[in-house]
């Protein structure tokens, strides 16, 4: 069986970590590199001497060996990009997030099904052994009923040249979340704040509302003196801690809580108890999440399904994105959303593509 042959563009900090990924599966040629910096592409061709290096996005769009192409440039361009790959008859991967509108995705989505052409998104954290972990605790329905989701992602830099800080790190948190909640946000409110002359945020405090009592709160800062990547979720049974900073322990599972009830001599009072069990840290799986990120594009498409980050899930990412933006504008109203769509009713309505 001859090797899915896939151009990688964008060959910067993460493009070269997913170069590394792809280079690394037996069933996978790393054919192309595209980049406009000559400097970067002489950088890939010292450690990937085979690999054809192009510096004109449209050479490896008329490319008939390229199989699929991988999208690692700046948020702006994943749109036409995208499109115009898949225009070309190419499968597309693309890093987070998918576009910076759901109208955008939903062309993508359309277009990508219209061709029978995987389209996936790089939702990386996803793919950890801490998050697919945590998963498998809550559908077990071992913490119990879900009752909060506090995320803290915080360090100095990188400031970003053309987003702000919610669009540059929430698609992590807000995938994370995705993932794990079986339930849905109803609304999203949202403030942050420039400084320093910066053109766009670079702190900003994100809520996601839900119809139970779940809710889930998110901070997300550039310009912090140390970096923090930290959540809590709570649950009626019990609560866990994920710290990605951790080498080993990055789970926590704690057999605590507070249970109350009314006190049948005072109905105006309640009695409170607090749990205090032990705590656990399950073991991981220590595979890199991009190696099975990469892995699940390659399967995708040569076992013709749906990957587990498809074009989908990169739209209930940007629809949260796209009302906590709208939200931050008004000053941190909370902006409601629309019936969440299943897929086929996402491809059924009405988007402008062009063929």
């Amino acid at each position: 069986m001859s090797k899915l042959k896939i151009a990688i563009v964008g060959c910067g900090y993460w493009g070269q970590n997913l170069i590394r990924n792809f280079a690394d599966l037996a069933d996978v040629e790393v054919f192309a590199v595209c980049d406009f910096n000559l400097n970067a592409l002489a950088r890939i061709k010292r450690r990937y001497p085979t690999v054809e290096l192009r510096h004109d996005f449209q050479e490896i769009l008329a490319d008939p060996r390229i199989d699929a192409i991988v999208i690692a440039t700046p948020v702006s361009t994943h749109y036409s990009f995208a499109k115009a790959a898949l225009r070309s008859g190419k499968h597309v991967l693309v890093e987070k997030p998918l576009a910076t509108s759901t109208q955008q995705v939903l062309d993508l989505m359309e277009l990508a099904d219209r061709k029978h052409l995987t389209l996936m998104v790089d939702h990386t954290f996803i793919y950890t052994g801490a998050v697919r972990q945590m998963k498998s605790i809550i559908d077990a329905g071992t913490i119990g009923k879900l009752l909060y989701l506090d995320s803290v992602r915080i360090s100095l830099g990188l400031v970003q040249n053309d987003i702000n800080v919610m669009w540059d790190l929430a698609p992590h948190d807000f995938s994370i979340m995705d993932y794990l909640c079986q339930e849905a946000p109803v609304a999203v409110s949202a403030v942050g704040t420039k400084h320093l002359g910066c053109a766009f945020e670079n702190i900003s405090y994100v809520t996601a509302h839900f119809s139970s009592s779940m809710i889930a709160h998110f901070h997300l800062n550039w310009l912090a003196p140390v970096k923090v990547r930290k959540t809590l979720i709570g649950g009626t049974k019990q609560m866990i801690v994920y710290d990605d900073m951790e080498s080993t322990e990055k789970v926590r599972v704690y057999d605590k809580g507070i249970t109350v009830s009314k006190d049948p001599q005072d109905r105006e009072r309640l009695l409170t108890g607090y749990r205090n069990g032990d705590m656990t840290a399950p073991n991981l799986d220590t595979t890199e999440a991009l190696r099975l990120m990469t892995r699940e594009f390659v399967e995708s498409i040569t076992q013709n399904r749906l990957p587990l980050s498809d074009g989908f899930a990169g739209y209930r990412v940007v629809r949260l994105l796209e009302a906590a933006q709208q939200s931050m504008m008004s000053n941190g109203e909370p902006i409601e959303l629309a019936h969440e769509l299943d897929r086929q009713t996402a491809l059924d309505s009405p988007v402008a593509v062009s063929a």
